[in-house]
């Protein structure tokens, strides 16, 4: 298997374990919703699960790829405030959790630029 194969299908991977998770686990997610956007906090956590889960199709598959991993890219953009709004909450936890919000904020640039690998290596499948 090719390594940019190899890479979509991680990628994709992962973005199916987290679109699981937030129907699996949703309490979790419904914690890091920001209290600024509209509506129940669960409406939320369930959308950005079945988005993770509609990404994670289309970037497995090499026809869609390529939108799919553009599309995950603005995905982890648009998640940050949801970080952000975890790590301020979490600010008195215990150190572990503290720190482990605080790893999320910077996970995001790896991601966006994982997320656009794929997609340029995806380039002309479509």
């Amino acid at each position: 298997m090719p390594r940019s194969e190899r890479s979509a299908l991680l990628l994709a991977g992962l973005l199916a374990t987290a679109g699981v998770g937030h129907f699996v686990t949703p309490k979790q997610f419904d914690a890091t919703i920001p209290r600024a956007l509209p509506g129940s906090p669960r409406t939320w956590t369930y959308v950005s699960g079945a988005a993770e889960l509609a990404l994670a199709a289309g970037v497995a598959l090499p026809r869609t790829r390529r939108t799919a991993a553009l599309a995950a890219a603005a995905f982890f953009v648009g998640v940050f405030p949801a970080n952000v709004q975890m790590a301020v909450d979490w600010r008195h936890r215990p150190a572990p959790l503290k720190a482990a919000a605080l790893a999320r904020l910077p996970l995001q640039v790896p991601l966006v630029l994982w997320a656009r690998g794929v997609a340029r290596s995806g380039k002309g499948r479509a």
